[in-house]
């Protein structure tokens, strides 16, 4: 599917998503869930599987990332340390709404309720999702112009600024340390 248009109107206010902060940063700290996963086959195309295999060459396979859409290699393919991106879900609900079709734009893969500050899950940091494990990364996942657009622009500063960059809000980068199948509903538990 193609991003859906997202009503401006509905973009929420830089002070309406600093008042959501104590709610974002309750999100639970060593076991949480997966919300949503997103595949991003094109630039504004997602499609939100149930359920997918995961590997450490791919990370999610068929989506854009290892064309080089983001952070790339010399050689012009995408660095496997950005081949994941994960956003908490208690942020993207602040910011869109309920409707998990109305998170898929924001380019993540996957939307987890769990704590993905920089205190709780460094770069290091090794968590499980259903039989695959993966790594948080130093890789920076910061907003673009593209979430402005589907956004707002308040919504932009709020993760990329202040208390919202402090946090990490705007999400983290992970890659495939054990290949396995992740899906919606899956526990996600922080490793030793």
């Amino acid at each position: 599917m193609s991003d859906p248009a997202i009503d401006p109107a509905t973009f929420q206010s830089l002070e309406a998503l600093g008042e959501r902060l104590p709610d974002i940063l309750a999100s639970p700290k060593d076991a949480g869930r997966l919300d949503l996963i997103v595949v991003r086959p094109d630039a504004g195309l997602r499609e939100m599987p149930d359920r997918i295999a995961v590997n450490g060459p791919e990370g999610l396979p068929g989506d854009h990332w290892i064309r080089g859409s983001g952070y790339v290699n010399e050689d012009g393919s995408g660095d496997v340390n950005a081949s994941v991106c994960i956003m908490m879900s208690a942020c993207i609900r602040a910011i869109a709404g309920e409707d998990v079709a109305t998170w898929a734009p924001a380019g993540d893969n996957l939307f987890i309720d769990m704590d993905l500050t920089p205190a709780n899950m460094p770069p290091g940091t090794r968590f499980a999702i259903g039989t695959a494990e993966f790594v948080v990364t130093e890789v920076p996942h910061n907003g673009c112009q593209q979430f402005i657009d589907r956004y707002g622009r308040d919504a932009c500063l709020f993760v990329n600024t202040g208390a919202g960059k402090e946090h990490r809000l705007r999400g983290i980068y992970a890659r495939v340390i054990t290949d396995g199948e992740i899906a919606v509903g899956d526990s996600v538990r922080k490793l030793p």
